[in-house]
């Protein structure tokens, strides 16, 4: 431990622990390597601030003993630190264009597409927090699959890196103030109602919970899936990554897509100039180029 973060860390009892230099320093490029969140030096309060929260659940005294942590096993405590620095604001239906394209557009055309009986389709909610997003892409492909009529093999799988909002997402229970992205009608249809000591709670109608898988997954590591989806949403993650990083994503979701497929953002995100392999079709949806 430097100089500093040891004087810091002796005014643990006065005004709670204190970030030092060495340990932030340290913070800023794990963080990066096993995250891909670029750090700066501006985030070094709110870093401090999240992180506190952590220390008390650890009954850790300082950053020194956490910085050790991360060191002597990363895996075990990367979830609970990219969920720390990470601002997870979510909500159904959010950026509701983007829902209603995939419903009035894309899945009639897939569904029309797959007329063989067992024609799978597959969408990724890459970063679905605590699980508002896949079950939102969960409602609209339920809607579409009872109108087309037909047996397709569906499936929506969601991940993420935070434990917490993953738990979340597996429960699929709400306040029911949360629902307030969803129509009076789908709220009768895919929510069930909480009784007694789950008042004011809505859980998720099993039918939902059957299109959706609910998976951990680093976006920076390897992944798993071997076959193509016909869409990605990974909205509000990339912002947090470097030029470099982006780049890198964007060419692994290009390979996971077949020409035509489309990448749904983030609003505030973008991919000018950052790949050559899509092209802007929509309000930050872009579709893989066919050529």
């Amino acid at each position: 431990m430097n100089a500093v973060a040891s004087h810091d860390n002796t005014m643990a009892g006065v005004a709670g622990p204190v970030l030092g230099d060495g340990e932030f320093r340290f913070l800023r490029e794990f963080v990066y390597e096993h995250c891909g969140i670029a750090l700066s030096e501006q985030k070094r309060q709110l870093v401090q601030g999240r992180l506190v929260r952590r220390l008390r659940a650890l009954g850790m005294k300082g950053f020194d003993a956490y910085c050790e942590l991360l060191r002597a096993d990363p895996e075990s405590e990367l979830g609970e630190l990219a969920s720390a620095i990470s601002t997870n604001v979510t909500s159904f239906f959010r950026e509701v264009h983007h829902f209603e394209v995939l419903a009035d557009d894309l899945l009639p055309r897939w569904l029309d597409q797959k007329r063989r009986e067992g024609d799978r389709l597959r969408i990724w909610s890459a970063g679905c927090s605590s699980g508002e997003e896949p079950y939102s892409l969960a409602m609209v492909l339920a809607e579409a699959l009872e109108r087309c009529g037909r047996s397709i093999d569906a499936k929506i799988l969601a991940t993420d890196l935070s434990p917490a909002a993953l738990a979340a997402a597996q429960k699929g229970v709400y306040p029911v103030e949360r629902l307030e992205g969803v129509s009076a009608e789908r709220r009768r249809r895919w929510f069930l109602r909480g009784e007694g000591e789950y008042a004011g709670l809505a859980c998720v109608h099993p039918k939902l919970r059957e299109l959706v898988t609910i998976l951990p997954l680093n976006l920076l590591h390897e992944w798993p899936m071997q076959g193509t989806f016909d869409a990605i949403f990974c909205r509000n993650v990339v912002i947090y990554f470097d030029q470099p990083t982006k780049q890198k994503l964007f060419r692994r979701f290009a390979r996971l897509l077949p020409p035509g497929a489309p990448l749904f953002l983030g609003h505030s995100e973008s991919m000018h100039g950052l790949s050559d392999e899509f092209e802007l079709i929509g309000r930050t949806i872009y579709r893989k180029k066919t050529a």
